[in-house]
């Protein structure tokens, strides 16, 4: 199980490449041999980075939905809509593509944050943007998410 940490800012350049932050990089160095899937995010105009470890374990879950339903097809679709396997180059670099670039709005600042198994990439102002809009509802959302008596937490706060 991947369970990577912290919140990096970092720039990309013209032509979409960025250097991943030492940091990331040592916690991802188990993972540099498969590769990644970069795709767009479902809830916000961010990417997703997956290890290809993590993109298996999902495409497994995703292959169980019955294709005869014309949602789950459509899901499908829309899911894998720019999917892309990326790689971290010999300098540490990784080229985000361009389609995908646009979808996210990167422009030249940009911050790369873990959520568990995957890393979000995100334009720097969209993502101050997003955590500041959360912020007031986020005690509401930690208690409906994390506050269920029935959830074995071990001194999580």
């Amino acid at each position: 199980m991947v369970n990577l940490i912290g919140t990096y800012e970092c720039k990309v350049d013209t032509k979409g490449r960025l250097m991943v932050p030492s940091a990331l990089k040592k916690q991802l160095m188990p993972m540099l041999q498969e590769g990644f899937v970069i795709k767009r995010a479902v809830f916000q105009h961010c990417l997703e980075l997956y290890p290809m470890e993590e993109w298996n374990k999902l495409m497994q879950r995703m292959n169980k939905l019955n294709r005869f339903k014309k949602k789950n097809n459509d899901f499908i679709r829309r899911f894998t809509a720019g999917v892309k396997t990326v790689e971290v180059d010999g300098n540490g670099r990784l080229l985000i593509p361009k389609d995908l670039v646009g979808f996210a709005g990167i422009t030249k600042e940009i911050v790369l944050s873990s959520a568990i198994n995957i890393v979000e990439i995100w334009d720097k102002d969209k993502y101050e943007e997003a955590i500041e809009a959360a912020s007031d509802d986020f005690a509401d959302l930690a208690e409906e998410v994390m506050g269920n008596d029935d959830f074995d937490v071990d001194g999580v706060s």
